[in-house]
């Protein structure tokens, strides 16, 4: 089985949601993890939207992706979004990498509704992304 890191800046939405789909969809072929740069806390609208299609993400905690440095994985995986990508994580190793650009959760701005449609869509990008690669 090939472990896969997916980092991004804060672990909070976008790389959570790429270890959960990946697991879902692929986890007899992938094991995922996901870490940040600067671990926050994990948004609750990407939980909210996970549980839509009937994924529990709400147990998981954020974690630095520099805790993880030592450990192997044969991808590593950022999912900053293109604005960000100068602040996305480089991850040591020997790491395939790879680059799967989706738009930042944590920079939505409206109400608790509308920030759900677009993190739906993004939910979605990333649900697709993972069926084409696995």
């Amino acid at each position: 089985m090939s472990k896969v890191l997916f980092i991004c800046i804060h672990n909070s939405a976008r790389s959570q949601m790429a270890e959960a789909w990946l697991n879902h969809l692929c986890g007899e072929k992938f094991e995922a993890e996901s870490a940040g740069l600067s671990p926050g806390t994990l948004n609750h609208l990407a939980v909210k939207v996970m549980q839509e299609v009937g994924i529990d993400i709400s147990h998981k905690k954020t974690q630095a992706a520099a805790d993880l440095v030592g450990k192997n994985y044969a991808y590593v995986v950022t999912v900053c979004d293109e604005s960000s990508a100068e602040q996305c994580p480089i991850f040591p190793g020997g790491a395939k990498r790879l680059h799967w650009g989706f738009p930042d959760p944590s920079v939505l701005i409206g109400t608790d509704e509308e920030k759900l449609v677009e993190i739906r869509k993004i939910r979605d990008l990333i649900k697709a992304k993972i069926e084409n690669w696995c």
